[in-house]
């Protein structure tokens, strides 16, 4: 493989409506698997990836700490870059994690 792209979202220190210290987020488990695995299966229909990893955090995450982190491993830059940007909008549209801010 020649491309190994990985991604880290971090909690920033503000929302639209003012500053936060943290955001809490919540998921319903089952369904979230369930999303992500057609997910996972849509983007190996896309792109010729080797491997997805995925972390999303769950409960309380501090302003400054990460979130989020995705790994795509795939033959080449575009198709690894294109495949993690999907994904991650992807997931923000079906997956149910949902996030409250704390000030």
């Amino acid at each position: 493989m020649g491309a190994v792209v990985c991604f880290t979202g971090v909690v920033r220190g503000s929302e639209p409506e003012g500053p936060i210290q943290a955001l809490d987020y919540e998921v319903f488990e089952r369904m979230a698997v369930h999303q992500f695995g057609l997910i996972f299966d849509e983007v190996e229909k896309r792109w010729p990836v080797e491997s997805i990893r995925l972390v999303h955090r769950i409960g309380v995450v501090n302003a400054g700490e990460p979130s989020l982190w995705v790994e795509v491993i795939a033959p080449h830059r575009g198709g690894a870059l294109e495949a993690c940007a999907w994904l991650i909008d992807e997931m923000k549209r079906v997956v149910p994690i949902w996030k409250r801010p704390l000030v």
